[in-house]
């Protein structure tokens, strides 16, 4: 065991929009301010433990309708316009950290929806490739009063009704080869006369983690994907990692490591979602350490 080599994946971590997120939350708490974050600032329990900890107070929107007079973030994910309107309403100053990728998505679909040729006359569908209820989700369906139709798999496309237009935008963490899949089966299916526009809108910063992923998981003997389980992109991932290495595991964080998976083990990958901090997968390391230092 004294051997055994553990590599920790340098293509895993934070994306640029979490990075920023997190990165203006830590100024405001830095010159001692009082901060609300609307809704888990990161897909990661321990993260978001280590923000409350330097203040960081985590609110629901139910929260924000009775709050007024203080300063509230944003996360990346993104809000629906009436978030804006009601931190209007109530005097809330708003530290607006979208990710400018999902901020570009939110103006596509609103000018789409607003398009003065499009939806209410001729019954053209807005769809969105997304997990339902998700925040960037519902920041993207708010787009549209509510209008957009959310499909989370490639089976739900079935459902779409192909005898009017169809516009097809997808959740910025979504799998390319799944909205490709989703893609080419619209175009197979649409009625004669009805159009069809598809605009990928997933985050190549994401994208691109994919093949790098697989390539990572397939050199070593055991993976451990380190990451929340609310983690919409985290589970692509882990996906990726296991249809390539059926020996990966996820864990949220060191605790879950257990013993006897380092059994006959060489090598080690630790690897995570664009919500998992490098501090987090260190500590993994460490504790595995730590754990076979004397075996």
């Amino acid at each position: 065991m004294s051997n055994l080599q553990i590599e920790i994946d340098s293509g895993s971590g934070f994306c640029f929009g979490v990075t920023t997120a997190i990165k203006k939350a830590e100024e405001e708490l830095a010159a001692g301010k009082t901060l609300y974050c609307l809704g888990d600032i990161v897909h990661n329990s321990m993260e978001c433990d280590r923000l409350a900890r330097m203040g960081l107070i985590t609110i629901t929107h139910d929260d924000l309708s009775s709050l007024h007079d203080a300063k509230v973030l944003l996360r990346a994910h993104g809000e629906p316009p009436e978030t804006y309107e009601l931190a209007k309403r109530n005097n809330i100053e708003i530290i607006d950290a979208t990710c400018p990728v999902v901020l570009m998505l939110q103006k596509r679909i609103k000018e789409q929806y607003e398009a003065p040729t499009n939806l209410p006359q001729l019954q053209a569908s807005i769809v969105i490739f997304g997990k339902k209820g998700h925040a960037e989700v519902l920041g993207l369906v708010g787009q549209t009063h509510g209008k957009a139709i959310v499909i989370e798999k490639f089976d739900d496309v079935k459902q779409l009704d192909f005898t009017h237009d169809i516009y097809l935008y997808s959740q910025t963490t979504k799998s390319l080869d799944e909205f490709h899949r989703i893609i080419a089966y619209i175009q197979a299916h649409m009625a004669p006369g009805a159009r069809f526009q598809s605009f990928d809108t997933i985050c190549r910063q994401v994208a691109n983690r994919m093949p790098h992923i697989s390539q990572f998981a397939a050199r070593h003997n055991l993976i451990l994907f380190v990451c929340g389980r609310k983690s919409s992109n985290g589970r692509v991932l882990f996906n990726e990692c296991l249809r390539v290495n059926p020996n990966t595991h996820l864990i949220e964080g060191p605790d879950e490591i257990i013993l006897d998976w380092l059994k006959d083990i060489q090598t080690v990958g630790i690897c995570g979602a664009t919500s998992t901090p490098k501090w987090l997968m260190e500590q993994c390391r460490d504790a595995i350490l730590n754990q076979t230092k004397h075996l």
